[in-house]
């Protein structure tokens, strides 16, 4: 029924919504429509589509309960799809061009500079599987994910250093705990947890992370490079 609902979706008001009812060039996002949320078995939304919205350019349709009821179905299953995404179940995710991937390593991407495949990323391809790997490009923060064949999780990316310099005193240096625009917690080389009040200029906060040039890079990235790179280090066994 969804699969009917789609095909007739697509047919009547794909041109407007765009094939997912995500919205198309003109048409709204129908996932965030009340009048779709509301729906009871395509009994609200056939209403609404006899009659039409003519002034914003929307005609009505005259459709069978049959074909509505489908429609409704298979709009609601997108909200689903939507609300529970986490449960997407990824197929394949190796669709970059390898050799592009290299050419971007080795170039604009300049990943060559602090990495090398022959060194701290020798058999990466084998230690992460494609998912894990292409996660900890776009978001190399992130923890979960499973190495290539294991149920273990990856290891902790490294700690963020910060030294902490009160108005009058020395530097207290640590590893970053939290901070926000009130705060700084850090962890202390004796491994006691301190945290300081950043009252206006009083409180000087230096930060040095480790894959600051991964966070610089994911305002340019585009798609492609990520799956070519992707792509590029996964070939790496």
């Amino acid at each position: 029924m969804v699969e009917r609902g789609k095909t007739s979706f697509v047919a009547a008001c794909g041109f407007c919504h765009g094939s997912n009812a995500r919205g198309g060039e003109n048409g709204p996002d129908l996932l965030r429509s009340v009048l779709v949320l509301d729906d009871e078995g395509g009994k609200q939304l056939g209403e609404f589509l006899r009659s039409g919205r003519p002034a914003n350019g929307m005609p009505g349709f005259q459709l069978p309960p049959g074909k509505i009821a489908e429609i409704a179905t298979f709009l609601h299953s997108q909200i689903t799809a939507a609300a529970y995404r986490r449960t997407y179940q990824i197929l394949n995710i190796l669709v970059g061009d390898a050799k592009a991937g290299e050419a971007y390593f080795n170039g604009d991407g300049r990943c060559g500079g602090c990495h090398s495949v022959a060194g701290d990323l020798k058999g990466i391809g084998a230690k992460y599987d494609p998912e894990t790997l292409q996660g900890k490009i776009v978001m190399p923060r992130q923890t979960r994910g499973n190495g290539a064949g294991t149920n273990s999780a990856p290891p902790p990316p490294p700690a963020i250093a910060v030294a902490v310099t009160p108005a009058e005193g020395e530097p207290v240096r640590g590893n970053l705990v939290r901070i926000t625009d009130f705060y700084v917690t850090l962890l202390d080389s004796t491994g006691a947890t301190r945290t300081f009040a950043r009252n206006g200029g009083d409180l000087k906060v230096e930060l040095r992370d480790p894959l600051q040039a991964h966070i610089d890079l994911l305002g340019k990235y585009t798609d492609k490079n990520i799956h070519d790179l992707t792509a590029y280090l996964a070939s790496f066994k």
